[in-house]
């Protein structure tokens, strides 16, 4: 078979097919980013303290049946125990005064045994209120949350392998039905371990939807489009979704109903299956070439140019090429020192992200303007990226926004309580500098592989982020115990892993490797020189 891009070269580089599909390709994404992150307003724990049963106490003693505790140096009421109510039943009975007749210190406490009482000023009702997801039981939100990122591993080893069988395009809509169907079950979830099990599901189906619309996005459009799709169309589609998942949830606040409106939304994607088409070079590949013609021919009409009698020409005497595999990756001492470099990188970036993105409804203020902010700090990080990864070197360029990133989560704990607003703000500069990190690693990491063995390499990194991602709401979970530990752990990961970045190479303005052979001249200092026409 000759080479693809040549074969459709008269396609041109722009036109109305290719600007069509660019764009029905890329509202997919705005699906990944309303789905799964929900999480953050589904799973938030709304202010609470225990419920105190009608036992005919005072006005004084139902206010004092509550202690009184430090947290983060301020005085509060207790949220998960209370006085033994049949001690403050009998005292209210005799007539005592709380602090005044009775020393609050001496008395026994008990547990939440009547259940809690929960603020609705701002979660009507969700997961935690309705199944009791605090004290003893708090750590199954972050577990839930985990159990997105744990479908994000297994949906990201499967769509692969199905794709490449069954093609891109049926992945992708099989994806969406899926998705959709799992978030409506889990609408329906009569139990946390219910929603945990539908919640894999999502995860699973909705890195699919990305990875594979990410695939056919790349296969189908022309170089110059597949630039622009795979460095800014993908990120900033998600962005989308993204930012309008609060608008959503704050209209909708019932858990249930948004979770069953977010999953119809899928239903708009069933028209593009009519309009967005298969890969022909995937076609190609199967040996469908009647089918890829169909399919070209129709970018040809569209795009007004005229296409050949014959687009893909049968190549025979072709030997067949050596396969590579994730061991390949690990073999010689240079890649396998690449590698552990990369895997230390995505995971602490992965951590990052995902832990700021998920702590949006533990910040002071609105969460719903939270978690907008959050989202939106990520267009000018993927705005300015594009634009840097151009001419800037890639390790100075990555090093510097880790440091960012890390730097201002260190310093958020010395921001005092009564400035907020510069805490907030420098929440949202880590943000911009953890997605300014994603988006610059994942070029970089691809520059640095051959291409033999360049899925191998970016596989193993993808399940290293996936790590990050599943240890994130356990990393949120710290501030249960101390409010700074969140951001004490992420920044010196993330500073630290910017150290570990110096020592690769550069890729900048260089040749990308073709094969392990030109990888393992690589002593971490060099690579494929660039040829220069004279």
């Amino acid at each position: 078979m000759g080479d693809y891009d040549e074969d459709t070269a008269f396609l041109g580089q722009t036109g109305p097919y290719f600007w069509t599909t660019f764009f029905l390709l890329n509202t997919v994404f705005v699906s990944t980013g309303f789905n799964g992150l929900y999480i953050v307003f589904v799973g938030a724990a709304p202010k609470h303290r225990c419920l105190v049963p009608d036992a005919n106490l005072t006005a004084e003693w139902t206010e004092a049946i509550i202690p009184l505790g430090v947290v983060d140096g301020e005085e509060v009421r207790s949220q998960c125990s209370r006085y033994r109510l049949d001690v403050v039943r009998n005292l209210s009975a005799g007539g005592f005064a709380p602090g005044r007749d009775v020393n609050l210190t001496d008395l026994e406490q008990e547990r939440c045994l009547d259940g809690w009482h929960y603020s609705k000023d701002v979660y009507p009702s969700n997961i935690v209120t309705e199944w009791d997801l605090v004290c003893e039981d708090q750590w199954k939100v972050p577990f839930a949350s985990s159990t997105l990122f744990v479908g994000y591993l297994f949906g990201s080893l499967i769509s692969g392998h199905l794709s490449d069988r069954y093609g891109r395009k049926k992945v992708v809509f099989i994806s969406l039905a899926a998705q959709c169907l799992s978030v409506l079950l889990q609408s329906f979830s009569q139990s946390w371990r219910m929603f945990c099990v539908m919640f894999l599901f999502v995860g699973a189906s909705q890195i699919s939807i990305y990875i594979s619309a990410f695939v056919l996005g790349t296969e189908i459009l022309s170089k110059t489009m597949r630039v622009l799709f795979t460095t800014l169309g993908a990120f900033l589609f998600y962005c989308l979704g993204y930012m309008t998942l609060p608008w959503i949830a704050y209209a909708i606040r019932d858990w249930r109903t948004l979770l069953a409106v977010l999953s119809m939304t899928a239903v708009a994607y069933v028209p593009l299956w009519w309009f967005i088409p298969e890969s022909p070079r995937w076609l190609v590949t199967q040996g469908r070439l009647e089918e890829a013609e169909a399919i070209v021919r129709d970018a040809a009409r569209k795009n007004q140019v005229e296409a050949p009698p014959v687009i893909f020409k049968v190549c025979e005497g072709v030997s067949p090429s050596r396969t590579y595999s994730m061991l390949d990756v690990l073999k010689s001492k240079n890649i396998r020192r690449i590698t552990l470099m990369c895997l230390v990188l995505w995971m602490a970036i992965n951590i990052g992200y995902f832990g700021l993105s998920l702590n949006t409804s533990n910040l002071s203020g609105d969460p719903f303007m939270n978690c907008f902010l959050s989202a939106a700090a990520e267009v000018p990080a993927y705005v300015v990226s594009t634009w840097l990864l151009r001419s800037c070197p890639r390790k100075a360029l990555l090093s510097s926004f880790l440091v960012i990133g890390g730097g201002v989560l260190l310093l958020i704990q010395f921001i005092p309580n009564t400035l907020q607003y510069v805490a907030l703000a420098l929440e949202m500069t880590g943000k911009f500098g953890f997605t300014m990190a994603f988006s610059i690693v994942y070029i970089y990491t691809a520059e640095l592989y051959p291409t033999v063995i360049r899925n191998a390499g970016m596989g193993m990194c993808s399940s290293a982020a996936r790590i990050g991602s599943i240890t994130a709401p356990y990393v949120i979970y710290l501030g249960t115990y101390n409010k700074a530990l969140p951001y004490i752990l992420m920044g010196s990961l993330t500073v630290a892993s910017s150290v570990v970045n110096f020592f690769l190479p550069e890729t900048l303005n260089r040749d990308l490797p073709e094969t392990v052979e030109q990888m393992q001249e690589c002593q971490c200092c060099s690579m494929v020189p660039k040829r220069v026409n004279r």
